[in-house]
């Protein structure tokens, strides 16, 4: 799928919103990508986990992971398409971490998916969690990078498509400072 293609399925989908949002890294920005909103059109959703899984075709891969909540049905879809097992992790008291009876067998081959990447903070704990069970991870993606462009998360990461997004401090935010409300539409736990 061409980057074209991809923003205006994107668009189309109402992933795409304008206002002023608290990150679930803490920092504020005044556009949000809700990924939840092209996810809950199964068609859709299939073939963002097919672009996903082509990107890592080259690669043995035996399991699909991705951080509740935006990486469940994407890790499914993913997993769906590359032909192996997709599981989740989830935060417990802040941490993340693997429930509901799911488990890595040492020497598994993962592949992390999430929905958006902006400081890599739960794909760096995501790849704890798995390196922690014995697993080995491949590779990471997403359906949206708005990261810095120098983000190093130790593999090889191959987003389907890069959005740049202005992110401030809260001591530094305009938006703040102009007092537009702020809005907390993540999904992260713990957040001030």
């Amino acid at each position: 799928m061409q980057r074209e293609q991809l923003m205006d399925l994107l668009t189309a989908s109402g992933v795409l919103q304008e206002g002023h949002f608290l990150l679930s890294s803490g920092l504020h920005s005044d556009r949000y990508l809700q990924c939840a909103q092209i996810l809950q059109h199964p068609e859709r959703a299939e073939k963002l986990g097919r672009e996903i899984a082509e990107k890592f075709s080259g690669e043995k891969i035996d399991l699909i992971v991705g951080p509740a909540m935006g990486g469940i049905i994407l890790a499914y879809e993913v997993a769906r398409s590359a032909g192996c097992r997709g599981i989740f992790t989830e935060r417990k008291d802040g941490e993340m971490q693997l429930r509901r009876g799911f488990g890595i067998e040492p020497g598994e081959r993962v592949l992390l998916v999430e929905d958006v990447v902006t400081t890599g903070k739960s794909a760096r704990e995501v790849l704890q969690v798995v390196e922690k069970e014995g697993g080995k991870v491949v590779g990471i993606s997403s359906i949206v990078d708005r990261s810095p462009a120098d983000l190093e998360l130790g593999v090889p990461y191959r987003p389907l498509l890069r959005v740049e997004v202005e992110v401030y401090g809260p001591e530094d935010c305009p938006l703040c400072q102009n007092g537009i409300p702020l809005k907390k539409p993540g999904s992260r736990e713990n957040r001030e």
